[in-house]
């Protein structure tokens, strides 16, 4: 049983505790909406005007008062301009299937024994909600709220009339406060005019191909790394679009910071989607992008590094690409262990970006080098592979493409990797 002075001690301590969440406070700031609309990126088809801007940690701190990215929460600014004679529906289910409810954000930020502060969150989140319907000759604007996404976040905007009309805007947005590992790259400079080769035939195109080196190196180039598998031809714009569309993610920039936070992240076994890859080499210089598709564990992931190569094709850029396939986490110094069958990564790769409607056509070509089961090359991380050796050839498109249009170019057929390949 407790004595008297403990039980003034605990008195005091219930009474501390009532006050402090009893007092709670919910101070959300001013929306500056001229700020959006200077950062907004605005569509429009001559009918409906479509602005949309995503917020920053610091702004939604600033706005709402509470640390939304901190629950995976990011809120997107929608202002949406109707110049028709009928009223439009604005389906959030368009911009993230996953989005939060207003009542549902407010609910994941109540304080302990604060009701009135907590009714006056659910009022404000539910009055900053992009209204459902704009009706006509109007203009509303208001947040949804999505899934929290770093790098550039891709989206809809829907916008459904009254005869089940859809007009789509499609959005591609930098997050702000994260920077992207080809962030940095100026591209115009990588190459004076006298280094760029430009191709417009197709056999000589596909002879240039195969004559690419086998594989990246290490900084000094005193060993192979993981073998050239993949190349990408299409617009930067288009590729990363494509890329972004299916599902993978940027990667931070490479700095001391970075490489930390990656050694802590592949010791800890952390699942951290945007971490900074190992630098492979070739040109002289580490990749200029890389992105990463997450599967279901920290080891079960695709990395896909890509350099703008001197080439161009009809014009357009080449991109010269190496993708594996991680089984197996290790600890430092090895990291991660890919999929010995490289040329999984490879044919992942193709179906990624057909399902993804943004293949034209595709072809292989000779280069990488055969390797059998029985007689491995190893990476300069001691890693064992064996391969067909051909890379995949893609042409991407910023259009979506049907699966049946897509052309297969039938220069190489792959074949079943055996331990005499």
């Amino acid at each position: 049983m407790f004595n008297l002075r403990q039980k003034l001690w605990l008195l005091l301590l219930v009474i501390s505790i009532f006050t402090a969440y009893g007092c709670a406070t919910f101070k959300p700031g001013p929306i500056d909406e001229t700020l959006f609309r200077n950062r907004g990126l605005s569509k429009t088809d001559g009918v409906f005007k479509v602005t949309a801007t995503i917020l920053s940690r610091e702004e939604t701190r600033e706005i709402f008062g509470l640390d939304l990215y901190k629950k995976s929460i990011q809120p997107i600014w929608l202002e949406i301009e109707n110049n028709d004679d009928k009223r439009v529906w604005v389906p959030p289910f368009g911009v993230d299937p996953d989005y939060f409810a207003p009542f549902e954000v407010a609910y994941m930020h109540h304080f302990f024994f604060s009701k009135r502060t907590n009714a006056r969150m659910d009022l404000y989140f539910h009055e900053k909600t992009m209204d459902s319907y704009v009706p006509p000759g109007n203009t509303r604007a208001g947040f949804i709220f999505t899934n929290l996404d770093l790098g550039t976040k891709g989206f809809n905007v829907d916008l459904m009339g009254r005869n089940r009309e859809i007009r789509t805007f499609t959005f591609f947005i930098p997050v702000p406060g994260f920077k992207v590992s080809h962030q940095d790259v100026d591209w115009h400079r990588l190459y004076s005019k006298d280094e760029i080769v430009s191709y417009d035939d197709m056999e000589s195109f596909r002879r240039a191909l195969e004559e690419l080196s086998c594989c990246s190196t290490d900084q000094e180039s005193n060993k192979e790394g993981d073998p050239l598998n993949l190349v990408i031809i299409g617009r930067g714009k288009a590729l990363h679009q494509a890329l972004i569309r299916s599902g993978w993610y940027e990667t931070e920039s490479l700095n001391k910071d970075s490489l930390s936070k990656m050694a802590t992240t592949a010791a800890f076994m952390k699942q951290d989607r945007y971490a900074s890859m190992i630098p492979f080499y070739l040109y002289g210089r580490p990749q200029d992008a890389a992105f990463r598709k997450f599967r279901q564990k920290a080891d079960e992931r695709i990395h896909l590094r890509l350099w703008l190569s001197p080439m161009r094709f009809a014009g357009k850029p080449v991109w010269v690409g190496q993708i594996s396939r991680d089984i197996k986490v290790r600890f430092l110094p090895d990291t991660y262990q890919i999929e010995p069958l490289v040329d999984e990564a490879r044919t992942y790769m193709l179906q990624d970006i057909w399902y993804a409607q943004g293949l034209v056509k595709f072809g292989y070509v000779k280069g990488v080098g055969a390797a059998s089961i029985t007689e491995p090359r190893k990476t300069f991380n001691n890693d064992p592979y064996f391969t067909d050796g051909y890379r995949l050839v893609l042409w991407v498109s910023s259009k979506p493409v049907s699966f049946s249009d897509v052309e297969n170019l039938n220069w190489e057929q792959p074949k079943k990797t055996t331990k005499d390949n």
